[in-house]
């Protein structure tokens, strides 16, 4: 019985801790959002577009290379968890071929990787 109250008090607390997370994340990004919108509205009313567009331009590029990262971390870490899926069902079941289910997130992870390499890669700027 005491361990089925540790379990409800483990799940609670883990719950609370990602709703916090969660939550300063989204706070975070609106105070970004509030920031950029505040300096945007100052540089527009210079009367001169050229700075306002040239601070958008560098908003977007340090957006692209943080989805860029972000793309490759996460396919680096599909994949390293599909190598070691198909190393502990190789080992846990021998003579089988239950180490091929390692393949999908291996699959998966080369994809994300594949992506961020090739297809979100910057572009020169043609200005």
């Amino acid at each position: 019985m005491a361990a089925l109250w540790m379990i409800a008090i483990i799940v609670t607390a883990s719950l609370a801790f990602v709703s916090v997370v969660i939550w300063l994340e989204n706070r975070r990004k609106e105070r970004e959002a509030h920031y950029r919108n505040e300096m945007a509205h100052r540089i527009a009313e210079a009367k001169d577009p050229e700075p306002l567009l040239a601070y958008v331009r560098e908003i977007e590029r340090i957006d692209a290379g943080r989805s860029r990262t972000k793309a490759r971390t996460a396919g680096l870490i599909v994949l390293a968890v599909g190598l070691a899926m198909a190393i502990f069902f190789y080992w846990a079941t021998p003579g089988t071929a239950t180490f091929l289910v390692g393949l999908i997130p291996c699959l998966v992870g080369a994809a994300l990787l594949l992506l961020s390499e090739v297809v979100m890669r910057p572009r020169p700027r043609t200005d």
